[in-house]
């Protein structure tokens, strides 16, 4: 009997102990990374008007707004304006709905507003002028003129 109840005392320690045997802890290391990125809001675009041009008028000087937003504690903003659907030479150009004229035209610049990046939650401003010299819009075909620019912005 006594070699009965020292089998049920070690079994029984035995089965109790057992899950304890078992039991470990592992650190558990939890991360992200948040990327530094700018982006243009929807719906992604802004026209710059020159408005209606007479011959004959002086320089026309004009500027479009667009909204985007920085990831907070993005410090520089690089914006680069494509030459357009009608670059010659050194310019851009408005060409007309269906003659051959074009309107040479300068994009002379993009300046963002002086506020912090602080997130999707927070969009800023992005101002964009251009100019229209008055002799280059003096002996064209009258109508309407226009280009695609694509602007891009990198934090």
């Amino acid at each position: 009997m006594r070699k009965a109840w020292a089998v049920l005392v070690v079994a029984t320690a035995i089965f109790a102990a057992g899950p304890g045997w078992a039991a470990d802890s592992a650190t558990l290391t939890v991360q992200a990374l948040v990327v530094p990125t700018c982006m243009f809001e929807a719906p992604k675009t802004a026209t710059l008007d020159f408005g209606s041009l007479t011959p004959g008028g002086g320089n026309v000087t004009q500027s479009a707004i667009a909204r985007f937003w920085c990831t907070a504690g993005v410090s520089t903003l690089n914006f680069a304006v494509g030459n357009g659907l009608n670059y010659s030479g050194t310019s851009r150009g408005m060409k007309h709905a269906t003659f051959a004229d074009v309107i040479p035209y300068s994009i002379d610049s993009v300046t963002p507003d002086g506020n912090p990046n602080a997130g999707p939650a927070s969009p800023r401003t992005v101002t964009i002028q251009g100019t229209v010299q008055a002799a280059a819009y003096a002996a064209v075909t009258a109508g309407a003129y226009s280009d695609t620019v694509l602007v891009s912005i990198n934090p």
